[in-house]
């Protein structure tokens, strides 16, 4: 069996990584990280494994690094990631659908039902308090782990890491 060295990413003092994603992300990271699909949905660009995967580290460091909140950050996000997807693949940058945009996540009133029900399916419940106590990228990536089109078997070890169970 084949060793593979870890992520470029874990341990990035600027980067939020989760240790549940390094099972899947190793040195080559193959999958996107959730830092990077985050600010995929922030920016409305629908981005490809296969495309993902023809970028180099420095590029994907780069995606994973670059601040994505402000409108100016955004458009120079959003150019910087439809140029790489350009050069790559030689196609223009897929819109991300309205419907594919991952909402709910944000802190608020109440705990969205699908983390509420996939953490009852472990005998655990979710308070309002540590939902929003959590940082925002926690909060998306454990809705992300709970989308019936994602593997979702990160969603246990993702609650035990952000210290909810």
């Amino acid at each position: 069996m084949k060793i593979l060295a870890p992520s470029i990413f874990l341990g990035h003092a600027n980067i939020e990584y989760f240790v549940f994603e390094e099972d899947f992300m190793e040195a080559n990271i193959r999958c996107i990280p959730m830092a990077v699909r985050f600010k995929l949905d922030a920016v409305q660009i629908k981005l490809s494994l296969a495309a993902w995967a023809k970028f180099g580290s420095d590029e994907k460091l780069a995606l994973a690094m670059n601040s994505c909140e402000s409108v100016t950050e955004k458009a120079m996000y959003s150019q910087f990631l439809a140029q790489l997807i350009e050069n790559y693949t030689g196609q223009p940058p897929a819109q991300l659908s309205e419907s594919k945009i991952l909402v709910g996540w944000q802190a608020g009133k109440n705990v969205p039902q699908s983390i509420c029900s996939k953490a009852l399916e472990f005998g655990w419940e979710v308070t309002l308090n540590s939902w929003n106590a959590l940082s925002d990228l926690q909060r998306y990536s454990l809705l992300k782990l709970t989308n019936p089109s994602h593997e979702n078997k990160n969603f246990p070890i993702a609650m035990r890491e952000f210290g909810l169970v």
